[in-house]
């Protein structure tokens, strides 16, 4: 592999799987030519002899996430895998270093991939599997670098006091608190009283030790490097003042910038806390059958195949799935769902919902560092490490930005003083108060402090933006393309119509096709049977059960031979069809359905079955609309006639029917050279054409490893109403954003503007500058309080049949 060159990497991908015969390669052709249209994807090449793709690459742009679920869902399989951590770190100390960090750790043998996100307080690392790289090796860099770890002592002041207060743990505002209460003390020495001077001057001293401390540490960190940062330009600033004699002014610049740095960490910490909430759900103990006794036992400590016994109220400790019992379930904390889902044995459950009613026992499919929940957890905490498009040229811009300040105010200072022979004292305290107003803290945070809350209120509500820049791309989507079968339909077959014959049921016809198709395993039967038993109709056991290939079954109930099959077998049969029966069997079938003839001694009825549509799919389609989507597309492997069924009732504006999977690539490709497209599947056959759309979107993943993997945005619940969520809350996002740049970029340029021409006070500078960034954090965190209030019908409840 060769090391990670500026922003493009090279890899070597070796694959395996059936790669000889005439399947194998067609799956290696479509792979490359989906890559090949992949943004971000600068060269594809397929070496024969060592089975291996060569792939030049965009890391921001692409993942090897994405490749290797496309890889996986070909057929083919990654012989060397990358691996991924997150290691969650105090954000003060990482400010204007992420550059110099990320080239750091990229040098490290075997790192692949580094991306730092400041305002997160996450830097994301991924490395070959076979490398010494280790989180322990991380910590310790990051420590020699002087910087923090999430959750770890801050200083002094929580080693000493012990503080516990969620408040107080933020060191910013304890510093604050101690530069204030000098100040104050300062200025009541100063004004109020006889005492020396140099006593004012030493408490304004303690307040600026106090102000100033962590902002020191940072901007010499980043002198260290070579970089000029905003903390440097408040610092020159403050001993600017005190060189003029202006203590106070000094003293209230390091106050007001150390009380915004500990508003603004606080206001971080929510959109944090608001993901590690979700952590806190899970029991640290699970309740574990072991040799016939109920035991105690730490989550970490059970193993997969174990049962454990989850009661009323508790929360339950890992996935499995049910063995004994029924109760409802809330789900929201993975799928966002409002209502309970009701589980009985079969049926799937996450780790950290909540059993509501009866008892369950469930056996663990999962170990806890795999759950669902624990896999949600560190999809978010990349997510956040990964930077938006326009948070990286804000994060490029702020360094130059800097800089060109310095000059600026020096050159301002020089021309002043020199040129025009302006007083010094006067010119220079216009410099320092230019240092402060020019610094662009409000404009870096801006986008941040927006893209994380959206990202966090995605995630409470059951929506995984996998980045950023997905959720910047979703914001510009103007055509959706769906897969139909498991999206716009439930992908179960479903009875639909049943149409019982002149001087017979609807009873009667489900008895008899129940009782035969009960010993069938083909997923119509299944259908059948399952309808019937929602009915509480009685279905009595067949005798003689028969398959008959290509037609149907039969078997005798109660002595007397019933047929259950399609109109091949009625034709061979010769059994006379009561006319209005036969016009509506036409009928159904001209709509798509699948029609199923019931006969003993004559024909009895008719069942329709169909994959039927989801009740929220039209309504779905409306919202997306309204949203500003200009076209609405199908894409199905399945018969026309069934397609253009289904399109008419959702009002779908253009059909694709019988695709191949390497067509569904082709469409795609064409749709997002027209426009930014949206691809939504259920994220386990769609792969290719997920990762070549604008956005790749799966449905229903929760629990399903590969929909995670290979999507750009995954909805954890199978509900459609999921998806105008996510586009309107990465529509209100940027939205947002725009408002942040505007607020940033206005109040800056008017401060400017004063200060070179009317003048202002370095304090109301200092105000003014503080006071937009708190604004832009404050506006980006109203994202947090999100949340989608639609909840699609679950399919265990029975449509009702029409006759």
């Amino acid at each position: 592999m060769t090391p990670p060159m500026s922003s493009e990497h090279v890899e070597e991908l070796p694959l395996g799987g059936s790669l000889q015969d005439e399947e194998g390669r067609r799956s290696v052709e479509l792979l490359i030519e989906t890559l090949r249209e992949h943004p971000g994807v600068r060269e594809v090449r397929w070496e024969e002899k060592r089975h291996t793709l060569v792939l030049r690459y965009n890391p921001h742009e692409i993942n090897l996430e994405s490749i290797r679920g496309i890889i996986e869902d070909l057929g083919l399989e990654l012989h060397r895998q990358h691996k991924r951590m997150a290691v969650q770190v105090d954000p003060t100390f990482v400010r204007d270093l992420s550059g110099p960090l990320e080239k750091q750790l990229a040098q490290l043998e075997g790192v692949v991939n580094v991306e730092v996100n400041v305002p997160g307080g996450v830097i994301a690392i991924e490395y070959e599997p076979d490398s010494s790289i280790t989180r322990e090796t991380i910590e310790r860099i990051l420590r020699e670098e002087g910087i923090r770890l999430r959750g770890e002592a801050r200083g002094i002041f929580r080693k000493i006091t012990g503080w516990v207060s969620t408040w107080w743990q933020n060191e910013e505002m304890v510093l604050a608190t101690i530069s204030f209460i000098f100040l104050v003390g300062g200025l009541v020495v100063q004004h109020a009283t006889s005492l020396p001077s140099w006593v004012a001057i030493a408490l304004y001293v303690v307040s600026y030790v106090a102000g100033g401390y962590e902002g020191t540490l940072a901007a010499l960190s980043a002198l260290r490097r070579g970089a000029l940062d905003i903390d440097f330009l408040m610092i020159a600033a403050a001993l600017g003042a005190a060189y003029l004699g202006d203590w106070a002014e000094g003293a209230t610049l390091l106050f007001l910038f150390s009380l915004a740095e500990a508003l603004e960490t606080f206001a971080m910490d929510r959109t944090r806390h608001a993901i590690e909430k979700l952590m806190e759900l899970r029991p640290n103990v699970a309740l574990v059958r072991r040799d016939g006794k109920e035991v105690a036992v730490p989550v970490e400590e059970v193993a997969v195949g174990e049962v454990v016994v989850v009661r009323p109220g508790e929360a339950i400790p890992l996935d499995g799935v049910v063995e004994e019992g029924m109760s409802a379930v809330d789900q929201s904390p993975i799928t966002g769902e409002s209502v309970p889902v009701t589980k009985k044995p079969g049926d799937k459950v996450f780790a950290g919902t909540i059993n509501s009613e009866g008892s369950l026992v469930i056996r663990v499919t999962k170990r806890a560092a795999d759950s669902t929940l624990a896999r949600i957890i560190q999809l978010v905490e990349e997510a956040q490490s990964e930077r938006a498009p326009m948070q990286r040229f804000l994060d490029r811009f702020s360094q130059p930005y800097a800089t060109a300040v310095v000059v600026g105010v020096l050159a301002y200072l020089g021309v002043g003083y020199w040129v025009f022979g302006m007083p010094f004292a006067d010119v220079f305290y216009k410099a320092m108060t230019l240092l402060v107003v020019a610094s662009p803290c409000a404009l870096v945070i801006s986008t941040p402090a927006s893209i994380l809350s959206a990202v966090a209120a995605g995630a409470r509500n059951g929506v995984l933006f996998k980045g950023g820049a997905h959720l910047e791309n979703m914001a510009r989507i103007r055509v959706v393309a769906f897969d139909k079968t498991g999206t716009l339909t439930y992908g179960k077959p479903q009875v639909t119509h049943v149409v019982p014959a002149p001087g017979f049921r609807e009873e009667d016809v489900l008895r008899l096709a129940a009782a035969v198709e009960r010993r069938s395993e083909h997923p119509l039967a299944r259908a059948i049977v399952r309808l019937a038993e929602s009915r509480n109709i009685p279905v009595d056991e067949p005798e003689d059960f028969r398959a008959l290939v290509g037609r149907g079954v039969r078997g005798r109930v109660n002595g007397q031979h019933v047929y259950i099959g399609n109109g091949r077998l009625l034709n061979e049969l010769g059994t006379p069809v009561p006319p209005d029966l036969k016009a509506m069997a036409e009928r159904l079938h001209a709509e798509g359905r699948t029609v199923v003839w019931v006969v003993n001694e004559q024909v009895v009825g008719i069942l329709a079955v169909a994959d039927v549509v989801r009740p929220q799919a039209a309504s779905t389609i409306r919202e997306l609309r309204a949203l500003g989507v200009k076209k609405i597309i199908m894409l199905t492997g399945d018969h026309r006639q069934v397609a253009e069924s289904i399109a008419q009732q959702l009002g779908v504006d253009e059909v694709y029917a019988e695709l191949l999977p390497e067509d569904k690539v082709r469409i795609v490709k064409t749709l997002v050279e027209q426009d930014p497209t949206a691809m939504v599947g259920d994220g386990i056959n769609d792969a290719p054409a997920l990762a070549l759309a604008t956005v790749g979107v799966a449905m229903g993943a929760a629990g399903t490893d590969v929909a995670l993997e290979t999507a750009d945005v995954v909805l954890m619940a199978d509900d459609l109403t999921k998806l105008p969520f996510a586009l309107d809350l990465s529509r209100r996002a940027r939205r947002i954003v725009y408002q942040n740049l505007g607020i940033a970029v206005g109040v800056m340029v008017v401060l400017v503007v004063t200060t070179l021409t009317v003048g202002i006070s370095l304090p109301l500078g200092v105000v003014g500058h503080e006071g937009s960034t708190l604004v832009v954090v404050l506006n980006g965190l109203r994202m947090l309080r999100t949340k989608s209030h639609h909840q699609e019908p679950s399919l265990s409840t029975p449509l009702p049949s029409v006759a």
